[in-house]
């Protein structure tokens, strides 16, 4: 007998050493997947998540809601959480000059944790092969990012140079929220910003604290964490929903590998309809990712507030709503396509249980009015009652795609096959056995799908932003599938894995019977109808064979169709490896390089005037997305773009973008770059506190007597940065008033303090310094190969002429 229980004893070290050795996966896929980078870039940012959000987050988690009872799936849903005080400790910071509050998080999660009473939930330990599956599945993320996921933003390189328009307008916007607060919109100036910022809180706060540039938190480090925290949060929620260690590497392997049908050959190249966070649209969509990271921690918090517990008391209850209502308002101020889905799931799961119980549900009830609350406030304060651009067109989405592929009488079988896909997951809620009449999360789950579904059908954009509600939707199936698998016992398991693999081969021979150039009603179906063919060809065979119960037969059929989600979402994760790069520079040759420029030489209230306002150059069809100068610059700039709808490529329709809304301001901008005077140049520095000129040759040539009113201080390429000072007065030398005179030499009252920072920002790997000798006034005998910098001589770069003539800028 004692040897026995010894025997037990050194399995359990075992399985406990085996789970600790599998943890330095998660830092190790870090260190991997940024590798590009000088190594303390993502060493101290993983310092910061740690100090600053996940162990503050944690303490908050475990003292508001009690925990889950797995200190894992606590850990991770702490550090979303940790997350979510962050968004929205920041801008409070911001608005009493403290962009460092977030420093704050250690000291307040310290003071809650010593002032409120303990309340845990009793432990229970995560198997070692729970905690492996799920850093298999982190592995894997990594090694995806290394393939796939940092190309697709070029950082360095000609490459930077022809960028889409999403990485440049979400630098723009990680940039105005690093300055200043409330924002206004960085590349057209004097508006506020109208749109969900939350997502870039923690991008300015991180680069306040941490120093990591901007351009490598908004395009590297932040989205892959999010990922990490995307595959990791799946896991620990689906957890919570079945009360099963064994439901953490089933969610994680789903969130990584599963997605929908959509993806064929003749709808993959639409990027827009793949969903799952791998795709293009979760990369290049801060707020998207930001937005499903949120979201999983409120639904823990969900379960626990709508599962009545009847020891639960008044202050433990009034915690849970707090842990909710921080997620929900982080939430509200981060998408606009989350909120609703979770409050028609939500709707639903009140309903069934007012109707269940007999008696009106007050929980639910209040969580919706929570809901309801937080949209309303976001709704007239932030985005100041601004009207959306979404409006109700059923199927207008399956007709944009058929129009896309030349097949427009074929939009009811396109319509059929992508939303088949669509709700292929959900089939997993058909296995569910586990206290299903009891339990509120069921309902919950399948609603929110169904309601993520709907707004994608019939809802519709010109710039397709309908389609963020599946995307919003895809954690929704992931757990419903992950739960119908995790109700599964002994020897189910082998026989679901095998009927996996059935539905995976099933949907990669479908797919290949599927013409990437088809066109016509049945090329569009057949790769559907060859891939259920063989899927039920599969299932019959293999439940014949094993000749099990009505149970074994449900568990083949379910796991076949979860299988075909895995096959295409390989192949549209194939497909995004080549960066969706423009043919041209969107980015002005030297543009990065005199952005950073004046980064460095000035203070953050200082505006750029440009006269570059379309995404190419000198193009017939000017789109005016173009955001780099902002981004780069961490300036805001007078008019550079107006279309508010990023998209990944240029196949902008002409409702996405209208008229400049003040075409006064805009023809003194332009003015200044065609035919400059003095009385031009003073009203743009006075009245619209213009201290910088940036000029792109391939938009027009420099106008003659420029060099004469302002100063050159910078040129590389076909970039030319000029600098604006106040006019010479009238008379140098004026006669003694009997007022104490000017010191010979020193500055000029009021001239600006450009040429040294007016302000302690964070300006990325390159420190700021002070220009030392900057003349008061530009005289036009000075070359520009004297003029002083901050810290890096510029004057040295060689003239580069553009391949593109000069002429006129493009209205």
């Amino acid at each position: 007998m004692i040897r026995g229980r010894g025997k037990r004893a050194a399995a359990v070290r075992g399985r406990r050493l085996a789970a600790i050795a599998s943890l330095p996966v998660l830092p190790l896929a870090w260190f991997v997947a940024l590798q590009e980078h000088p190594p303390w870039m993502p060493g101290v940012y993983l310092a910061y998540l740690l100090v600053v959000i996940v162990v503050p987050g944690t303490m908050f988690w475990r003292r508001l809601t009690g925990g889950t009872g797995w200190f894992a799936a606590d850990v991770v849903l702490g550090t979303a959480f940790g997350l979510a005080v962050e968004a929205l400790i920041y801008p409070i910071g911001m608005l009493f000059d403290m962009p460092f509050a977030a420093l704050l998080m250690p000291a307040l999660a310290f003071g809650m944790w010593r002032a409120l009473p303990r309340w845990t939930q009793p432990e229970r330990p995560t198997p070692w092969w729970s905690t492996a599956g799920v850093m298999v599945a982190v592995g894997f993320a990594a090694a995806w990012f290394v393939r796939v996921g940092s190309q697709l933003v070029p950082l360095n390189g000609a490459s930077a140079l022809r960028t889409n328009t999403d990485a440049p307008h979400n630098l723009a916007l990680a940039s105005e929220l690093t300055h200043h607060f409330p924002p206004r919109i960085p590349y057209a100036d004097g508006e506020w910003l109208t749109s969900h910022w939350a997502a870039y809180n923690h991008i300015a706060s991180s680069h306040w604290i941490t120093r990591v540039p901007l351009d490598v938190l908004t395009d590297r480090m932040v989205p892959f964490a999010w990922i990490l925290l995307t595959v990791l949060g799946a896991a620990a929620v689906g957890m919570v929903l079945t009360g099963r260690a064994v439901a953490a590497p089933i969610a994680a392997g789903l969130t990584v590998a599963a997605g929908d049908l959509v993806p064929w050959p003749w709808a993959v190249s639409d990027r827009v309809f793949a969903d799952g966070p791998f795709s293009l649209g979760q990369l290049t969509n801060p707020p998207q990712a930001f937005s499903t990271v949120l979201l999983l921690p409120l639904m823990a918090v969900t379960a626990l507030l709508l599962r009545r517990k009847p020891d639960q008391t008044r202050g433990q209850l009034l915690r849970l709503y707090v842990a909710a209502g921080v997620l929900i308002a982080a939430l509200a101020l981060t998408k606009a396509t989350t909120l609703p889905v979770y409050a028609t799931g939500l709707a639903a799961a009140w309903i069934y249980l007012t109707v269940r119980a007999g008696r009106l549900n007050l929980r639910a009830l209040a969580l919706g009015i929570g809901v309801a609350a937080a949209y309303a406030v976001t709704f007239f304060l932030v985005l100041q009652g601004s009207s959306s651009s979404v409006q109700f067109d059923p199927a207008a989405s399956f007709d944009h795609l058929a129009d896309r592929m030349g097949g427009g009488s074929a939009v009811p079988v396109i319509a059929v096959v992508v939303v088949l896909g669509w709700v292929m997951p959900a089939v997993g809620a058909l296995l569910i056995k586990r206290r299903v009449r009891r339990d509120p999360m069921p309902v919950f789950l399948l609603f929110g799908f169904g309601a993520a579904i709907a707004g994608a059908s019939l809802l519709y954009d010109e710039g397709q932003t309908q389609l963020f509600f599946i995307r919003t939707g895809f954690i929704y199936g992931v757990l419903l599938a992950t739960w119908g698998l995790g109700s599964l016992k002994g020897r189910q398991y082998y026989v679901a894995a095998i009927a996996l693999a059935i539905g995976a081969a099933a949907i990669y021979w479908g797919r290949h019977q599927s013409d990437s150039s088809c066109t016509s009603t049945n090329c569009f179906g057949q790769g559907v109808a060859v891939a259920l063919a063989i899927a039920l060809l599969g299932l019959g065979v293999f439940g014949l064979v094993l000749r099990g119960s009505r149970r074994t037969w449900a568990v083949i059929a379910v796991a076949i169709l979860l299988g075909t989600t895995v096959s295409p979402t390989v192949a549209s994760v194939r497909k995004f490896a080549t960066s969706p790069l423009t043919e041209y520079d969107s980015i002005a040759p030297g543009g990065i390089e005199a952005a950073r420029f004046i980064r460095r030489n000035s203070g953050s209230d200082d505006r750029i005037a440009t006269n570059l306002h379309c995404h190419r150059a000198r193009a017939s069809h000017c789109l005016t997305g173009s955001y780099w100068i902002a981004g780069y610059a961490e300036r805001r700039v007078l008019v550079q773009g107006w279309a508010y709808q990023s998209r990944v490529d240029d196949t902008y329709p002409a409702g996405v973008q209208g008229s400049y809304w003040d075409q006064e301001k805009l023809r003194l901008n332009d003015a200044v770059f065609s035919d400059p005077t003095r009385e031009s140049l003073e009203t743009l520095r006075t009245k619209y506190g213009v201290q910088w000129l940036l000029l792109d040759e391939r938009v027009s040539a420099p106008p003659k007597n420029l060099d004469r009113l302002t100063e050159l201080r910078f040129q590389l390429g076909s970039v030319r940065v000029y600098q604006l000072y106040p006019p010479p007065p009238e008379n140098p030398f004026p006669s003694p008033t009997g007022s104490p005179s000017q010191t010979p030499g020193s500055p000029t009252p009021g001239s600006p303090s450009s040429s040294s920072p007016t302000s302690s920002s964070p300006t990325g790997s390159v420190p700021s310094s002070p220009t030392s000798s900057t003349p008061t006034f530009p005289t036009s005998s000075v070359p520009t190969s004297s003029f002083p910098t901050s810290s890096t001589p510029t004057t040295p770069f060689p003239t580069q002429q553009s391949s593109t003539p000069p002429g006129t800028p493009v209205p």
